[in-house]
């Protein structure tokens, strides 16, 4: 019986250990998932990123599109090699692009902290651009500002470009980084089109950087005051005109660009209505012209620095009787010395087209609208106006069409016109030539344009846009001329005429 006891105890003490140690071999249970939250906070589209209380939303488009008649996408067909109107230039642009955008909000004691970034990845034709020296061309270039040359060796495939749009910070009513200007009414360059290079306002597309501080006051007002960057995007030029010949003014430039080193920000003020029916928005600008020197060296002096000022209105009517989120947009701009706030980055100041003529070689037209202009001992600025707008008209819930248009004026003082033209028009640096019968700088920009859009599914539409542009200049006659070598057009008589630009943009664009 004793060993029969001792043998239970000892299987029982066994079967303990055995069990103790398959306890032991289990796994811990494991944390639980943290599975990703739809975060409402902010609309449509945000979630949680685990394991904050940040809310994030990604976005963008992929876009291919075609521009005809222009060597850049989207801009009218201008300056060299493009308004040269010849084999150099390019009878269509391509362009294939993605936008990528990253959209985080945090809520916190003090409101909400947001950032936003926005980035494209674009592929674009580029131009052949002569070399005037008859063998037609140098090779292979890119079009729009920022992008690489193109590598030949390897086909292009290694070409393209970054741009980055918008990167700020939101906080407590600050905005700090690259940001729409808050100067621009709500629709940038696009009253209802897509064309990027409309007179007759301000738009920075691609943001500014600035510090801003905006007051929400409630029922849709808000005001904004801002410090803007001046040196990307609001330099029209400072030019000495000693610096201009017949051979630059007709290239567009009339003197030498002199602006010195960056000293203040461009100030900015804009106060907002923003209700069901639409939108009002008053915005003013001051900017401030810092000219290097007379000469190559500080020891020739230079002018005092001169503050140039622009305002905008922009209204925008929504809901019309003619249909259901019909939409009409205006704006109209006046600016002393702070040209790009009417003829905008995109849209440019300088021109240089040519076209056809029965009295001469060919015609050519050409102007340019800097900030200021000044010689040894003057300066003034240059006064500029314009307007556009556009009324879009939904056909059906997948057709829309805008008619839109846009019309700009630059006009000079005494020292400018009686540098370049004399005192009565018949001398200085181009009234004098033989053969000119008109000499004013003065001139204008007037633009048209129609645009329609289908939209089959949601988020993908293809749409058309035709432009038309028309530059009035103010000289006339002939005159011998030798226009830039990238333009390969020959010392010849030209006659001097208005000019014209029609361009047709096919885009189609998917969101996401």
């Amino acid at each position: 019986m004793k060993l029969v006891k001792s043998l239970l105890l000892g299987s029982a003490a066994g079967l303990i250990a055995v069990g103790g140690a398959q306890a032991a071999d289990l796994p811990v249970k494991a944390k639980a998932v943290e599975y990703v939250r739809i975060c409402s906070l902010y609309g449509a589209g945000f979630y949680y990123i685990p394991g904050t209380d940040t809310c994030i939303k990604l976005g963008g488009y992929l876009r291919a599109e075609v521009a005809l008649g222009t060597n850049s996408v989207y801009g009218i067909a201008n300056g060299a090699p493009a308004g040269a109107h010849n084999r150099l230039s390019n009878y269509y642009t391509a362009r294939a692009r993605e936008d990528l955008n990253i959209d985080t909000r945090t809520a916190t004691e003090y409101g909400v902290v947001r950032t936003f970034f926005d980035a494209t990845f674009s592929w674009t034709t580029g131009s052949y651009v002569g070399t005037g020296s008859g063998t037609g061309t140098t090779g292979y270039s890119a079009t729009t500002a920022g992008t690489t040359t193109i590598n030949p060796t390897d086909g292009g495939t290694s070409g393209g470009s970054l741009g980055v749009y918008y990167a700020f910070i939101q906080f407590a009513g600050f905005t700090m980084g690259k940001a729409v200007s808050q100067f621009d009414a709500p629709w940038t360059n696009y009253p209802g089109n897509n064309i990027d290079s409309l007179v007759g306002g301000s738009g920075t597309v691609t943001g500014v950087n600035q510090f801003t501080y905006t007051a929400d006051f409630g029922q849709g007002v808000t005001a904004a005051f801002s410090a803007e960057d001046a040196t990307a995007y609001y330099q029209a030029g400072n030019l000495n005109l000693l610096g201009a010949t017949a051979a630059t003014m007709v290239g567009g430039s009339y003197g030498s660009n002199a602006i010195g080193g960056s000293r203040s920000p461009n100030l900015v003020g804009m106060v907002r209505v923003d209700q069901a029916w639409g939108l009002f928005q008053a915005s003013i600008a001051a900017h401030d012209n810092h000219v290097a020197y007379y000469g190559a060296t500080e020891t020739t002096g230079h002018p005092d620095d001169k503050w140039g000022w622009a305002v905008q209105l922009a209204l925008s009517i929504k809901n019309i009787p003619t249909g259901a989120g019909d939409t009409i947009n205006i704006q109209g701009v006046y600016t002393d010395g702070a040209t790009r706030y009417n003829f905008q980055n995109l849209a440019g100041s300088s021109y240089q087209m040519y076209g056809s003529s029965g009295i001469a070689y060919q015609s050519v037209g050409f102007a340019n609208a800097p900030d200021t202009v000044f010689t040894t001992g003057g300066q003034e600025s240059v006064k500029t106006w314009g307007f556009r707008g556009a009324y879009t008209h939904n056909w059906d819930p997948y057709w829309n069409s805008a008619l839109y248009g846009a019309y700009a004026q630059a006009q000079f003082g005494t020292l400018a016109k009686t540098t370049l033209c004399g005192a009565t028009g018949t001398g200085g640096v181009f009234g004098g030539l033989a053969g000119v019968t008109g000499c004013n700088p003065d001139f204008a920009v007037a633009q048209i344009g129609l645009i329609t859009r289908w939209t089959p599914v949601k988020n993908l539409t293809f749409s058309a846009d035709v432009n038309w542009t028309h530059l009035d200049q103010k000289y006339a006659g002939t005159a011998v001329l030798s226009p830039a070598a990238t333009t390969a057009k020959p010392t010849a008589v030209y006659e001097l005429k208005d000019q014209d630009s029609i361009t047709l943009l096919l885009r189609a664009q998917r969101n996401w």
